[in-house]
């Protein structure tokens, strides 16, 4: 008998061994090119406040490598340290998850000139922000047009105005909530609901609430919506 339960706890221990404990870890690689020194973070904000997860020095080569285990997937940030006083374009944003994921950039466009792989969330996430950068251009163009009016704006101005930009926030609203609920499966729809439009109407948050899949809904960001539309009710 003792030899029985003794094989069995060796069976479990090699069991146990032969599991992937890099099944939630995140490898971040790439190279900042003609970056000479600096120092870079990778960073996210687990509840409320940016943080610092790890950083390091780069002194004449611009590679790096950071790993971190992260719960699910979730919005992560590389904040680049150029040590030129100037804190423009310093920040890359992308949406990270399990597996390796490659960032490439140049240190003078650091987060305009960026080719990101490795993470089919980030490639959702790039085409929702797509979508809306439409809609923002269109609310730029509406207040350049007011400001370049050669006359002065009379009530009536004003309030067309005012109409034409409601109307292109109600436009962008539609747009992240369709986009949601057409991607149910991906991560980046319980984050557009909770970070893009929490002020949205609570049917429609609720809405994408219920039709996500099983593991988006258990994610991050997932329990975060849920908690959020328990909390209005």
């Amino acid at each position: 008998m003792k030899n029985i339960i003794t094989v069995l706890g060796i069976i479990l221990l090699l069991s146990s061994c032969g599991k992937d404990d890099t099944v939630n870890t995140m490898t971040v690689t790439g190279k900042i090119k003609g970056l000479k020194k600096g120092k870079l973070y990778l960073q996210h904000v687990p509840d409320t406040v940016l943080i610092s997860l790890d950083s390091l020095i780069i002194d004449g080569d611009g590679s790096f490598t950071f790993k971190t285990e992260l719960e699910s997937p979730e919005i992560f940030y590389l904040y680049l340290d150029k040590k030129d006083n100037n804190d423009i374009n310093d920040r890359i944003t992308f949406f990270g998850e399990p597996g390796t994921i490659n960032i490439n950039t140049n240190w003078n466009t650091f987060d305009t000139n960026v080719k990101i792989t490795g993470s089919k969330s980030h490639i959702k996430y790039k085409e929702y922000r797509k979508i809306m950068s439409n809609v923002n251009k269109k609310s730029l163009e509406i207040m350049i047009n007011a400001l370049q009016t050669e006359d002065s704006l009379n009530q009536v101005s004003i309030d067309s105005v005012e109409r034409l930009s409601v109307r292109n926030t109600q436009r962008g609203y539609v747009h992240a909530i369709n986009f949601a609920i057409n991607n149910k499966d991906s991560y980046v729809a319980p984050y557009i609901a909770l970070k893009e439009i929490p002020d949205a109407n609570p049917k429609y948050l609720d809405s994408i609430l219920s039709i996500l899949t099983p593991e988006v809904a258990a994610s991050k960001y997932g329990k975060a919506l849920q908690k959020y539309l328990g909390e209005k009710q």
